[in-house]
């Protein structure tokens, strides 16, 4: 049995209701579970002696639009004994309501949830910490939601300079 296997195994043998979808890509699993089971599980593949996922590498999130729901919010989880990786997903309808936080059993969940607030705008009950990370206090929006404008100047290549430099400003003579 592989410890893929295995780890899914214990969630659904504790969590009956708590999967909601399992997906293998490349070799990497990913296990897709309803939120309110979150904490719950987290201190699962924690504390349970034969996984003992004791290192939580990153939070990430994803913007899924059109789609709904939405959001969905990553968890990468490393396991130092058995050198084993699990990636949990919850799914975010609602961004403002978010999920809850990992603070409480990771004190790094706290910077990674800050860092996916700041570029995504997903709540994390319970973090009261949440604030702008990498962008101004004043700055509106969250610029890796795919809605986000881009505000940008298009680039000049070989192929589109006559119509980029059309636009461009130029001093006046």
């Amino acid at each position: 049995m592989s410890t893929d296997t295995f780890v899914v195994d214990k969630i659904k043998k504790a969590f009956p209701d708590a999967i909601e979808e399992i997906i293998d890509f490349r070799g990497e699993q990913t296990v897709v579970i309803n939120g309110k089971h979150l904490q719950k599980i987290v201190k699962l593949l924690r504390d349970d002696e034969t996984l003992r996922f004791d290192f939580l590498t990153d939070i990430c999130a994803d913007d899924y639009l059109p789609e709904t729901p939405r959001f969905a919010v990553n968890y990468h989880f490393y396991s130092t004994k058995t050198k084993a990786f699990v990636r949990l997903r919850v799914m975010v309808e609602d961004p403002d309501k978010g999920v809850d936080t990992l603070g409480e059993l990771w004190r790094v969940a706290t910077w990674l949830e800050m860092e996916v607030w700041d570029l995504m705008g997903i709540n994390f009950k319970g973090n009261g910490a949440l604030r702008r990370l990498f962008l101004p206090e004043d700055w509106q929006g969250h610029p890796l939601r795919k809605d986000y404008p881009l505000g940008y100047e298009e680039v000049q290549f070989s192929f589109n300079w006559r119509e980029v430099g059309e636009r461009k400003p130029h001093p006046q003579d």
